[in-house]
């Protein structure tokens, strides 16, 4: 004679599905969010800040140029030598136009390898999303399966130790195991 399993209650189940569910319904979100904003950071390199440093490399250079205008007529000019406050601007004028200058070569080294340092990284994301959106989908309403087979084979088992058995061939039972609580029915 088969033994049967002894189940008590299926709630153990029953709350790692409900813990599962609220994983889902956050952890889907948030990989989405994290699409978007690798999208949105692609704008703001591409668009936004070449924008901006190419604005500020063109106002750089007219004010070096004025700057540097400014120590030619003074050197040319014979009422006055040139100042160091104006030799002073020239420098500054120059290491601000060098320093737009670098952010402008940095900004498209950092758009050229873009791609290539976060497509890896995406895919990986969206490898997950899929196992969040078709696997763990399915193994919720397998786990809905399990839990009402069980509860079903649970409530089968308490009608029949309610109904008395008929009497007929004895079946030799088992040998018993050596801890007697593996022994409840």
């Amino acid at each position: 004679m088969p033994q049967r399993a002894h189940i008590t209650s299926t709630e153990a189940i029953e709350q790692f599905r409900s813990q599962l569910i609220v994983y889902l319904s956050k952890a889907r979100p948030a990989l989405e969010e994290v699409g978007a904003d690798v999208l949105r950071l692609r704008g703001w390199l591409e668009n936004d800040q070449r924008m901006v440093w190419e604005s500020q490399f063109r106002k750089r250079s007219k004010d070096l140029e004025a700057a540097q205008a400014a120590l030619f007529s003074a050197r040319i000019g014979n009422l006055r030598k040139e100042s160091s406050a104006e030799l002073m601007m020239v420098q500054r004028c120059k290491r601000s136009v060098e320093e737009a200058e670098n952010k402008l070569r940095l900004l498209k080294q950092w758009n050229r390898e873009f791609d290539a340092r976060i497509q890896p990284l995406l895919r990986q994301t969206e490898k997950l999303h899929t196992v969040l959106s078709n696997d763990m989908v399915k193994a919720v309403a397998h786990l809905n399966e399990v839990i009402t087979t069980l509860a079903a084979y649970a409530e089968r088992g308490t009608r029949l130790e309610a109904v008395p058995m008929v009497a007929g061939p004895v079946a030799t039972p088992p040998a018993a195991p050596a801890d007697e609580s593996e022994t409840k029915p």
